[in-house]
């Protein structure tokens, strides 16, 4: 009988049985599970069980938590259900069926915009440097800009416009891309598709509306005509015509014959779509996206456009939750192409500087205590920048009231903001420095929402949390005189260190990008964003747990007990080991510097996924008063990156 047998038995009846189980897999530390009826597992039961650190739901997946021996216990439970594990992916399949329809499609558009995000952010932030040298009236009593005294900032807004351009004006291309990505079809087919759709022959997308019909160049067939109009910035024509490829590609290639299907397959799949994507998705896709942009600009500027911006400020939060806010970068996108400008990503910008207000309302009441700093303050910082994560499940969604705090200070801002009339030239990084975005004529009014944004999350936080932790607050005083005096008795224990794994930057856990190791479920710990692609090991230690078929992770143990979790990228796992090769073997003794893993970075970024690499203490052992160095550039084998008695 294994070691978790019996947990594993307890875990299987918890989520319903055998029968409700369509899929099982695991990572590094979680069990994924994909259920027949989610509604069976008696989530409260499970997370009251001894072995597991905590459970969620995410894309359809039951996912429980049991730590870096994860490996032994899916074992054991396969082993104890009688039931074959699969893959990371094929549990992502088998959870769809848990989706509805506009989940699947607000899961289709995350996963094609996800690689785009950061050239969009780049770009929004070209804008907005852009906005402010050659928009900026500031000089000579108003009336000039930077660039029009000065002939160097002038060069330097010509040129960055290049890029700008790339980023927005040739989306489609990304688009295609990503698409065909994301589908496992032919990439380079989607590229050229895109290409097709912006190309210099065509009339520019942004130059149609001030062209009379009779000279919008026409490809003439005798019988029929067809506009020659791209599709610069465009969004819905993009996705349709790079779908319609994918479909075309998959059914060419299924019926014919394999000899030929490097000729037939490429040629009729892209002559075909490029024929649809003019003739008539194009056309279509550019209608569907106006009526779009108009219904929400209609809602934005109308009447009731007052009720609308309360509405979206306040729901946009628990649209992070649950992942539909990523439908709001094609809205916004396509907004900028029809109109100009967008009037939702300043109302995102300053959701996001709510809900980091309502963490700075935390950080006051906590401020005694040291260990909440530690996660209070990254996810505040990261929240004014523009990443909401840390914040609302590290923070605030864990206490409840901050969460809501920060939803009615983001209404009552976006009030002011469609009030106002406050538009975004581009979306860029929200938070804080989305002001950079915005249009130059109402970067004013902007200013006016932050502050609204800054303050009234901070009043209802600190005012409705002084009561609801004044207890909790005691409690925890009570717990920091017990640690003292602990700390006292074991003054004896030897000073030890862990030496930096990778060279790069090193961040705290709570900006890594990942629920489970960002709200410290795993324990604490910290990341590095690496320069290199060598892991190395930290301290004197034994290989404890390895993963054969990813490869993309280790745990060590220490002579002190220590466990220490090394996990490469997030999500990772899915690359089933392909980039990824182990240096040790399980159960070696290895020294400090010892190479662990060889990876390649340029595979992990290829795949979407992020390289920051994870160093976790799962079990402290007779560790004490550990102290992570985190906010500096670390060289491998050399920079101390952790301290502890």
């Amino acid at each position: 009988m294994g070691k978790y047998a019996e947990d594993a038995k307890q875990l299987l009846q918890l989520v319903g049985g055998k029968e409700n189980i369509a899929a099982v897999s695991h990572c590094m530390t979680r069990m994924r599970f994909a259920l027949v009826e989610p509604g069976k597992a008696d989530v409260k039961a499970i997370e009251a069980m001894k072995v597991v650190k905590g459970s969620f739901t995410q894309s359809g997946q039951f996912q429980v938590i049991i730590g870096n021996t994860v490996a032994d216990f899916y074992n054991d439970f396969v082993k104890e259900a009688g039931i074959e594990g699969v893959s990371k992916d094929a549990v992502k399949q088998a959870a769809k069926k848990n989706q509805n329809v506009l989940q699947r499609v607000i899961t289709a558009l995350a996963e094609i915009f996800a690689p785009l995000i950061p050239a969009i952010i780049t770009g929004g932030l070209i804008f907005g440097f852009r906005n402010c040298i050659d928009s900026l009236y500031l000089f000579e009593n108003g009336t000039k800009t930077l660039c029009d005294i000065s002939q160097f900032w002038a060069g330097i807004d010509s040129f960055l416009w290049l890029i700008g351009e790339a980023v927005f004006h040739m989306l489609p291309v990304g688009i295609c891309w990503s698409v065909t990505r994301k589908m496992g079809t032919t990439q380079m087919l989607g590229i050229v598709l895109g290409l097709t759709l912006v190309s210099g022959q065509l009339l520019n997308a942004y130059a149609v509306a001030g062209t009379a019909a009779a000279d919008i160049p026409k490809w003439n067939f005798g019988g029929f005509q067809v506009n020659m109009i791209g599709y610069q910035g465009q969004v819905i024509p993009a996705i349709l015509a790079a779908f319609t490829l994918v479909y075309l590609e998959r059914f060419f290639r299924k019926i014919t014959p394999q000899v030929i299907s490097m000729i037939v397959v490429p040629f009729f799949s892209l002559l075909l779509s490029v024929m649809a994507a003019h003739f008539v998705l194009g056309p279509i896709g550019w209608k569907i996206g106006a009526v779009v942009s108009s219904v929400v600009y209609a809602g934005i500027t109308g009447t009731f456009k007052v009720v609308f911006g309360a509405v979206f400020g306040v729901i946009y939060a628990p649209l992070v939750i649950t992942g539909l806010h990523h439908m709001s970068n094609a809205i916004d996108l396509q907004l900028i192409a029809d109109y100009g400008g967008t009037m939702l990503w300043p109302m995102i910008a300053l959701s996001n500087i709510a809900q980091g207000s309502a963490v700075l309302g935390m950080i006051w009441l906590q401020r005694k205590d040291p260990e909440a700093q530690e996660v209070n303050i990254p996810a505040c910082i990261s929240c004014y920048l523009g990443v909401t994560e840390p914040a609302i499940f590290g923070v605030n969604l864990k206490r409840g009231f901050p969460f809501v705090c920060g939803m009615i200070g983001s209404g009552i801002a976006a009030i002011v903001c469609v009030a106002t009339g406050t538009t975004a030239n581009a979306i860029g990084v929200g938070g804080i420095p989305g002001i950079l975005s915005i249009q130059p004529k109402y970067m004013a009014s902007f200013a006016i929402c932050m502050a609204i944004a800054l303050a009234v999350p901070f009043l209802l936080t600190t005012v409705v949390g002084g009561k609801r932790l004044k207890a909790d607050r005691i409690d925890e005083a009570s717990g920091d005189m017990d640690f003292e005096v602990n700390e006292k008795e074991e003054n004896k224990t030897p000073l030890n260190q862990l030496t930096a794994f990778l060279s790069g930057k090193a961040i705290p856990l709570s900006e890594v990008g990942d629920g489970v190791f960002s709200e410290g479920i795993m324990g604490d710990g910290m990341a590095i964003i690496p320069e290199n692609d060598m892991l190395y090991a930290p301290a004197d230690a034994q290989v404890a747990v390895m993963m054969p078929k990813s490869r993309h992770a280790c745990g060590l143990k220490l002579e002190n007990g220590m466990e220490v979790l090394l996990h490469i990228g997030i999500d990772t796992v899915g690359m089933n080991g392909d980039g990824f090769e182990y240096l040790v073997q399980e159960g070696q003794k290895i020294s400090a510097g010892t190479p662990l893993i060889k990876f390649d970075r340029a595979k992990i970024k290829a795949a979407g996924h992020p390289d920051v690499t994870i160093c976790v203490i799962t079990d402290e052992g007779n560790a004490k008063d550990i102290q992570f160095n985190i906010g500096m550039h670390v060289k491998e084998k050399e920079t101390v990156v952790a301290k502890f008695k």
